[in-house]
């Protein structure tokens, strides 16, 4: 079979000597692709020709023109939707049954950015509400902010590309998308159907940097107006720091999610979602479920009923219809988790399943049992498939450890006592906080926000449409204007 190969998706560049970059499997190390690397003058003509469109007012892309593209793009999508999700699937180790969810969510994520712009309507301000404002009208218009630069990540490889690029598309912002360098096909095969549905190249080019630096230089560019970036946060804050004056931004990282599972709470009801919380795609989400403080009258039960379900799951072949989890995206990775794991049964943690490397760059689902406070399982995000049980006496004690780290994102509790539940929602540091859910609940148009160290501003389709436009007021000033 014949490996792909993806060039530049630069508009009205076409070379024969960049360099390539390979794509492997993360679970059998098979050579899925190729995808040329942009040098530094690749990046310049990105930059020039996406801020040239944004300058010159008569290329704007109408409404209606937006609309029609994602509408068939949405069509080029489900007619692309299985293949999409296999080649998701080999490239970043989520497992199928889970990519095609993905690529479910890709397309109603497109939906979403047309059902955006459907319904955004101006709005207006008051006038002729003192003698200074008489004979005057208002309306506010939402214009797009200029050029965006999205630097993704590999976890999601098909519907973050979506909630990056969709919505430039949509707002009418020219857009440079970098997707991670472990899953770029994806990233490169849906820009593919972008243009396929009419959208000319320099509204959306896709490259993959042969440097650090060289992502850095595409960043902090003058010309870029606004950057949306999702990956590590120690990356996400130093490209912050570096934007130049104006640029906006919106960052999403990692998590320690907590979940607080009362006394009275349904734990076989609550198991089922939480193994899937902990363990969907090993583990590889920011909003993972990680610690879990459950009363000591169930913290053991729970975590046994866990351990079991833990076992249960199929480990293995991503493509493969029956898997359930997948690969860690790298060695490197792996390793780390391992350590962490290690680090904490030798400090006190029982182990109750998993605790070791598999073939393939897996890891066997792992619940711990009470590890201690200040273990890497316990104050830093795993990013593996790795879940903390911990015993509590006193609500309030499992509240201050949960909100004991620098990190807030989504976090959930579980309780058949409304009152109960409602006071630990309250009293939570979290930006979204499911009840009888699992951490990691999203649907694509609900506000997605890190707090703290876990991220700035507010993702999901119709936030980050609003972030990547400007309102202007027009001001009419007409006599026949009653006053």
């Amino acid at each position: 079979m014949t490996t792909p190969h993806f060039p530049l998706k630069i508009a009205g560049l076409s070379k024969t000597d960049a360099s390539r970059a390979e794509v492997f499997s993360p679970f059998n190390e098979q050579l899925l692709g190729t995808v040329e690397q942009a040098d530094k003058a690749d990046i310049e003509t990105a930059l020039s020709t996406a801020h040239d469109l944004y300058k010159d007012r008569s290329q704007w892309l109408p409404v209606v023109k937006r609309i029609a593209i994602l509408e068939k793009a949405v069509e080029l999508m489900k007619a692309d939707a299985e293949s999409l999700a296999i080649g998701a699937a080999e490239e970043g180790g989520k497992p199928l049954i889970d990519s095609q969810v993905e690529m479910t969510r890709c397309i109603d994520s497109i939906r979403a950015c047309i059902d955006g712009l459907r319904n955004d309507a101006p709005h207006t301000i008051p006038m002729g509400i003192n003698p200074a404002s008489q004979h005057r009208l208002t309306t506010i218009r939402k214009e797009p902010i200029g050029v965006v630069v999205a630097i993704s990540a590999f976890n999601h490889p098909l519907n973050l590309i979506a909630h990056q690029v969709g919505p430039a598309i949509a707002t009418g912002c020219p857009v440079i998308v970098k997707p991670a360098e472990k899953t770029p096909l994806s990233c490169f095969r849906l820009v593919e159907i972008f243009h396929k549905a009419g959208l000319p190249e320099g509204w959306c080019q896709a490259l993959l940097t042969q440097s650090h630096e060289d992502t850095e230089s595409l960043v902090t560019d003058d010309r870029v107006a606004f950057l949306s970036f999702i990956g590590s946060a120690k990356v996400g804050w130093y490209l912050r720091s570096k934007l130049a004056p104006g640029t906006r931004c919106a960052l999403e990282h990692g998590g320690v999610a907590p979940v607080i599972v009362t006394e009275d709470a349904d734990i076989d009801a609550a198991v089922p979602g939480l193994s899937k919380g902990s363990f969907y795609h090993a583990g590889q989400v920011c909003v993972s479920v990680q610690r879990i403080y459950a009363h000591r009258s169930i913290a053991r039960q729970l975590a046994e009923k866990l351990a079991a379900a833990a076992k249960q799951l199929k480990v293995g072949d991503p493509v493969s219809a029956d898997t359930e989890v997948g690969p860690i995206i790298k060695k490197s990775e792996l390793t780390r988790i391992d350590n962490w794991v290690k680090e904490a049964i030798d400090t006190g943690a029982e182990c109750l399943c998993g605790a070791k490397a598999l073939d393939d760059n897996c890891y066997a689902p792992t619940v711990l049992f009470n590890p201690p406070a200040d273990a890497k399982v316990t104050t830093s995000e795993v990013f593996g498939p790795v879940v903390n049980v911990y015993p509590f006496d006193e609500v309030d004690d499992a509240l201050a450890a949960a909100n004991s780290l620098p990190f807030a994102f989504q976090a959930s509790v579980y309780s058949r006592e409304l009152n109960a539940a409602m006071y630990v929602a309250d009293k939570l540091d979290a930006s979204a906080v499911m009840i009888n859910e699992h951490t990691a609940f999203r649907v694509d148009w609900m506000p997605f926000a890190g707090l703290k160290h876990s991220g700035l501003g507010t993702g999901g389709i119709p936030y980050t449409m609003e972030d990547m436009q400007v309102e202007k007021m027009v001001v009419i000033t007409s006599k026949g204007i009653s006053a």
